[in-house]
């Protein structure tokens, strides 16, 4: 989720959250655990503007914070989760527009999010003591994703921590386990609100982004596992004040693995690259997550 916040923001105005990999999104849990998350994310790398844009050479540093907490549900007998996430950012960057040199640095709260999916099929609600018994299959489950526009924002600069739009995402999961193996893949749609505010009172405009996320994560033991994991997007095309932008399209892969650290406590470290990247946006990420949970007869 701190990989996450800091992809939103590394691209003013667009709000790729198309580039997050999440794997373990459509898992199995007990009903009524709750879980306490604390992460941090450091993201670094290049944004790319339309070639008409005087704005060239800029680059950008996120130190990325997330607060959230989640609750597993019993939702009319199937397995479900809620999750409601509180993100911080402190951002700089330096750019060159129309040839001189301007740099900009913010601390402020980003967009919270709120995240609801549903297992519809192959993980049935259950309690701890029926859960011991349970072995995964195939599962089938749904998620909405939402952001509302309520970060720190200043139509005055191109460079926010907010994005002064809401956001909309409905995905689809499927899971395949093969023992300790397990096949996640993840498509996707991402639709934005206008922002009638952009960078000095512009309308800016964004076209859905379709992305498709995939894991590969192998169990070595109850306490440890770790995931490959790939993303692509493509759509997404900006219009500014009737202005149309470029087409987004990037690959991006990366690495997962969590430790059980007792029964309520884990750690979790992450790490990504992008490796195409049609627009030459390019950057790396990495971060790490601590969790907390409790209930549900742990």
């Amino acid at each position: 989720m701190a990989a996450l916040v800091a992809a939103t923001i590394l691209a003013p105005g667009r709000g790729l959250h198309a580039q997050a990999l999440e794997p373990r999104s459509y898992v199995n849990t007990p009903v009524g655990v709750n879980f306490v998350l604390l992460g941090y994310g450091y993201t670094q790398g290049d944004v790319a503007f339309d070639a008409e844009s005087p704005i060239k050479d800029a680059k950008v540093h996120v130190h990325a914070g997330l607060l959230a907490y989640a609750r597993s549900l019993d939702v009319w007998g199937l397995s479900g989760k809620v999750l409601v996430a509180l993100p911080v950012a402190e951002v700089s960057g330096n750019a060159k527009v129309k040839g001189q040199e301007v740099d900009r640095q913010v601390l402020g709260l980003a967009d919270p999010l709120l995240r609801i999916s549903v297992n519809l099929y192959g993980a049935p609600a259950l309690s701890m003591a029926n859960y011991s018994t349970y072995r995964q299959d195939i599962i089938v489950g749904a998620t909405l994703q939402v952001t509302a526009p309520l970060g720190q924002y200043d139509s005055n600069k191109l460079l926010n921590v907010g994005t002064n739009r809401w956001s909309f995402k409905p995905e689809l999961g499927v899971s395949k386990a093969w023992g300790p193996l397990t096949l996640e893949l993840i498509p996707a749609v991402t639709f934005f609100t206008k922002n009638d505010d952009f960078f000095g009172g512009k309308t800016l405009e964004q076209e859905p982004i379709y992305s498709v996320q995939g894991h590969l994560i192998y169990e070595f033991f109850p306490a440890f596992w770790a995931a490959f994991d790939a993303t692509y997007y493509a759509g997404g095309r900006t219009t500014i004040d009737g202005e149309k932008g470029q087409q987004l399209e990037n690959v991006r892969l990366g690495l997962t693995a969590a430790l059980s650290l007792s029964r309520y406590q884990s750690i979790k470290l992450y790490g990504s690259t992008g490796v195409y990247n049609r627009t030459d946006s390019n950057f790396w990420a990495v971060g790490i997550a601590w969790q907390f949970r409790w209930g549900g007869g742990l």
